[in-house]
């Protein structure tokens, strides 16, 4: 694995999902600024609302670690756990927040029912868990994704390919944000459904930077005629 610039600024960890889903997505929200809400992402912001409030939580003898905030200057990227499990384990690791030993476990909370195949979830849990190992030790060799309407947990294992893929996405954020470039929008069926349609223009032959530079060469043309 390649290493990483240790004074360079991490980017939120949650663009990670969002590239997965779509690079431009993740230009639009990194490079413009750019975010438009409906129906979905709205509930969705609610119910994680009700989920972040930062505390620790003691069950037994294990803990629930709410909104934990975590970063990864190999991968570049900071945010928060929804929620950490940290389950008492004579070979876990040790934790500021509570006496003994723990295996920690991260739980991404994700708006609607379970659904299979959306790698890009299994991508953001895959850097929380490498959040983790980097800041208390240790390895964290699953997590899960909990759908809240639904009430069901994907249990997701974090296995050598999908760390492999995460590093790859990061190096990808990282590239499209050190080039300063949105890029190019393929319109596919997971455009339907997408908040930031109407902000995206998929559709568009170019982009709005191709598009200025087709207007400034017909400019020069016409000057030089």
């Amino acid at each position: 694995m390649p290493s990483f610039s240790a004074d360079r600024e991490l980017f939120p960890l949650s663009w990670l999902a969002q590239y997965g889903y779509c690079p431009r997505r993740c230009g639009l929200l990194a490079l413009d600024q750019a975010w438009v809400e409906n129906a979905e992402t709205a509930a969705g912001r609610l119910q994680h609302q009700r989920v972040h409030t930062a505390r620790v939580e003691q069950k037994g003898e294990d803990l629930l670690l709410y909104e934990l905030s975590v970063f990864s200057r190999f991968l570049g990227v900071n945010g928060k756990c929804d929620c950490v499990e940290a389950h008492a384990a004579p070979d876990g690791v040790a934790l500021p927040y509570g006496e003994g030993r723990f295996r920690l476990h991260p739980v991404e909370y994700k708006h609607g029912s379970v659904r299979k195949g959306e790698e890009e979830y299994h991508i953001q849990l895959c850097a929380q868990a490498m959040c983790l190992e980097e800041q208390f030790g240790g390895t964290v060799p699953t997590g899960a994704i909990f759908y809240i309407n639904s009430h069901r947990r994907d249990e997701v294992a974090i296995t050598p390919a999908l760390r492999e893929k995460t590093v790859e996405t990061a190096q990808k954020v990282q590239a499209l944000l050190t080039q300063d470039t949105l890029p190019i929008g393929r319109y596919s069926a997971k455009c339907k459904k997408c908040s930031m349609l109407s902000v995206c223009q998929p559709q568009w032959k170019y982009t709005t930077k191709s598009y200025c530079r087709s207007l400034w060469q017909l400019a020069l043309g016409e000057v030089e005629e």
